[in-house]
């Protein structure tokens, strides 16, 4: 049967984010990412479910029928594939059994850390998660939450003081001001147990948009685009932050104006 244009199931795109696909296999899921829309989205899914299910049903997972489960998973063949020799066959077994007990048990969908994912897909784009997050959250501003008026520069200057402050940073109204788009709040968010900064924005035009900044030790990287939830993303990093400009603007306009800010706030 020719397999190449069926949709992969989530135990498949679950293989290929842990590298445990021959590579004929993960070429023709990553085929399938480029072409096919609600794939890549599953993907996307698949690599970002990251909430601490594992420990929160701790509890249940120990009342789960093990027993039975080690029994019945012991005789099942292991799959010959072209996972690394380092990676042995009972692992995949043991992810399994974890998300089967999971599953069984508590009726939920097992999060990464239960089948075995880590942070191997991120490592493509280490940042490429905290700003998956960012969009989720941005996406639910509208006009009317950011509304009212502009803060004088005296209140700007003392919300910008207590981001410098978690961050390490030397930022001033004018180094984060946006040609035509209104300042309306600064504040200090956490991802991942570190500070994350977001100064938001109102654009008369297009409507909400968002500085964010975190700590990031992965080095210099010039501007970079893509698109998340809608809306428009510019991310780039110097020695010690990663900056990310989102929302709903046009691209080149987002580009014009992430290039104005990265000249200003550039350590």
């Amino acid at each position: 049967m020719n397999t190449k244009h069926t949709i992969p199931s989530d135990e498949d795109l679950t293989a290929f984010i842990d590298g445990e696909l021959t590579a004929e296999e993960a070429a023709r899921i990553q085929t399938m990412v480029e072409e096919d829309k609600s794939t890549a989205e599953r993907l996307e899914f698949l690599a970002r479910a990251s909430l601490p299910f594992k420990q929160a049903f701790a509890p249940l997972l120990s009342e789960a029928p093990r027993e039975k489960l080690e029994t019945m998973l012991a005789a099942i063949p292991a799959q010959q594939s072209a996972r690394p020799a380092s990676t042995p066959a009972f692992a995949t077994r043991r992810r399994f059994l974890g998300a089967l007990a999971a599953s069984l048990v508590a009726g939920i969908a097992v999060d990464r850390a239960v089948i075995g994912l880590g942070r191997r897909f991120s490592a493509k784009d280490e940042n490429g998660e905290w700003r998956a997050v960012v969009a989720d959250y941005i996406s639910l501003y509208t006009p009317e939450t950011l509304a009212g008026p502009v803060p004088a520069r005296e209140v700007q200057a003392n919300q910008l003081a207590g981001l410098d402050e978690k961050l390490g940073l030397s930022l001033s109204p004018e180094s984060v001001s946006l040609p035509g788009i209104d300042f309306k709040r600064a504040l200090m968010l956490q991802y991942d147990g570190k500070p994350l900064a977001q100064i938001a924005y109102l654009d008369p035009e297009t409507g909400p948009m968002a500085l964010c900044i975190v700590k990031s030790d992965a080095g210099r990287k010039a501007p970079d685009f893509e698109s998340r939830k809608g809306m428009n993303v510019v991310y780039w990093s110097n020695e010690t932050h990663a900056f990310m400009l989102i929302g709903h603007a046009a691209s080149e306009r987002m580009m014009a104006i992430a290039e104005g800010v990265r000249g200003r706030t550039s350590a």
